[in-house]
């Protein structure tokens, strides 16, 4: 699926009057990039990705969301909170998307227990949420959004709330199941570095109320790994994307 912003405006009244989220917003994807925004707090990143999903309308300009060339047209979005279903095993959790697309119980079963297998989930299939690490939910709500299939998924900081071993790994495991699939993905995260080592491409949004100021084509080729984050070369657009953000001198707050 490819996405087509122009000229996006998002405002919301509150007791102290209007608040302006996004102005002037215009970019687009191609079918199968993985796009990467980053920003500072207050920025707007999560309500582009709201309205982009149809949650949220915007004020002014237009949003085309292009299905697929097979068609597809679903968007998913996955957020820093994994919500699964507390009542669900991770099994179940894991091929929700498959029963919802009516697969058969079997063909679901072994292709989720596949990638949670792959994943570090063996032997996980049958607790249940609650039983379970942050980082263990997060696996089971990327491979959940994977087996669904939408034609695009937009990933809300889905790592943020991760130790960073933690974090590195899902990297590791996202990029394999992206690399599979090629799925369009509008991946929004405060880590440059994450943006850098994931995506085809990172969007700048300046500070509120948000807007594109910039726009970095990632020129690593894939398969990508965490040693790559320590190449000069990475290390020399990470600081370009610093420059852009205007955080130089505050380099924790966006690390």
């Amino acid at each position: 699926m490819r996405v087509v912003c122009s000229d996006l405006g998002v405002s919301f009244e509150s007791a102290g009057g209007k608040i302006e989220a996004l102005t002037n917003v215009t970019f687009e994807t191609s079918e199968g990039e993985f796009l990467a925004v980053v920003g500072p707090s207050g920025s707007g990143k999560t309500t582009l990705l709201k309205v982009i999903a149809g949650l949220t309308r915007p004020q002014s300009g237009t949003v085309q969301r292009i299905p697929a060339s097979d068609g597809g047209h679903r968007a998913l979005i996955v957020s820093q909170e994994h919500s699964l279903f507390p009542w669900m095993t991770v099994l179940e959790n894991a091929a929700f998307g498959l029963e919802m697309s009516g697969v058969p119980k079997a063909e679901r079963r072994e292709r989720a227990l596949e990638l949670l297998r792959r994943f570090g989930m063996a032997g996980w299939d049958r607790f249940y949420p609650c039983e379970l690490s942050l980082g263990m939910k997060q696996r089971v709500a990327v491979i959940r959004s994977f087996l669904s299939n939408p034609s695009l998924l937009l990933m809300d900081e889905p790592f943020s709330a991760l130790d960073v071993q933690t974090r590195l790994t899902l990297q590791e495991e996202l990029l394999v199941l992206w690399e599979q699939s090629h799925k369009s993905v509008i991946f929004v995260t405060h880590d440059v570095e994450e943006a850098i080592l994931l995506s085809d491409r990172v969007l700048v949004l300046g500070k509120h109320p948000g807007t594109v100021i910039d726009s970095f084509s990632i020129p690593f080729a894939r398969p990508r790994h965490a040693p790559l984050t320590l190449d000069e070369e990475f290390l020399q657009l990470k600081r370009s994307i610093w420059a852009t953000l205007g955080l130089k001198a505050q380099m924790g707050a966006i690390a």
